[in-house]
């Protein structure tokens, strides 16, 4: 059987280009999980993290007590064994309520971020790249939004539509989506002026392609950063809300709703522990978002690579 070498040679330097490519994928992780994991304040971010976001989503095996699950025999008795944190003005515990509360809390701060993510990324990417009325129309409403103070939107917009954790999620992302917008566009600005970027349009592929496919990957390192602090952003506004009354609807344990019970003057001086623990477990994990944030932009940043 007779074999074409120049064909054969094609075959050989592709399957020498996949593995170097293969290779140079393997040393650029390692590389960034060895900067993650070098940086103290990222490790103890992950742990606090993940501590926190597995204790919720496992709170039905972590404790006996439902969220809402009433004991009039058990008002306001202070952190014991059979109640770690105590228990509130019903009789509910404490300790199954912040655990059960993260879940709403965790996936109101995570989904809006992530939505908020979406919308800046869909419009930021192309209208950074290729410009034109959509990006304009884009460009003036991202400076509408970001013109008024956040949360004095956010309140307006929930006087409006009403309590619930699906419009607290939609008022986020609808007031939250300029800044990732904003940046993802500045870095698209700047990249579409790379070699690469001209040798693509050289060759004719789509605007989509070039844009989505070649350029946004090498623009997510300060976007990733943005979300995680933009997660943080919204569990503290979530916290916020709740506590004046005004976020998820009150028969709905958050982390918020918890907060709530300290609205009270008697709670907040002679029953410490129904706010104390809420408060100090929502500090945590701001601070373990705002260390992983601060880990992936170092871990990113190409000035800082070594």
């Amino acid at each position: 059987m007779s074999h074409n070498p120049a064909r054969l040679n094609r075959k050989m330097d592709r399957i020498r280009e996949a593995e170097e490519a293969g290779r140079l994928s393997n040393k650029s992780g390692g590389r960034f999980l060895r900067k993650m994991l070098a940086n103290p304040l990222s490790r103890f971010g992950f742990a606090v993290f993940a501590a926190i976001v597995l204790l919720s989503i496992l709170a039905p095996l972590v404790t006996k007590y439902g969220p809402l699950q009433l004991n009039l025999r058990e008002v306001l008795k202070p952190p014991s064994a059979a109640h770690l944190f105590g228990t509130d003005k019903l009789g509910r515990d404490i300790f199954s309520r912040v655990l059960y509360g993260g879940r709403i809390s965790i996936l109101i701060g995570f989904g809006s971020a992530l939505g908020a993510a979406a919308i800046g990324i869909l419009f930021g990417c192309y209208g950074g790249y290729k410009g034109g009325i959509v990006d304009a129309v884009f460009l003036r409403l991202s400076e509408i939004f970001m013109s008024f103070p956040q949360i004095v939107l956010v309140l307006l917009l929930v006087s409006i539509v009403g309590q619930s954790m699906g419009n607290l999620i939609l008022i986020f992302i609808t007031t939250g989506w300029g800044s990732i917008y904003r940046m993802t566009r500045s870095r698209m600005l700047s990249l579409r002026e790379e070699e690469y970027v001209t040798a693509l349009k050289a060759f004719g592929l789509n605007d989509f392609v070039i844009c989505y496919k070649h350029m946004l990957p090498n623009a997510l390192g300060p976007i990733v950063v943005n979300i995680t602090l933009s997660t943080a952003m919204f569990i503290l506004q979530e916290a916020a809300l709740s506590f004046l009354g005004l976020g998820v609807p009150l028969q709905i344990a958050t982390w918020g709703n918890i907060l709530n019970a300290a609205n009270d003057f008697t709670v907040l001086q002679n029953y410490w522990w129904i706010w104390l623990p809420v408060g100090i477990v929502i500090s945590l994990f701001v601070l373990s978002v705002n260390f992983i944030g601060d880990g992936l932009r170092d871990s990113t940043d190409p000035s800082q690579q070594g």
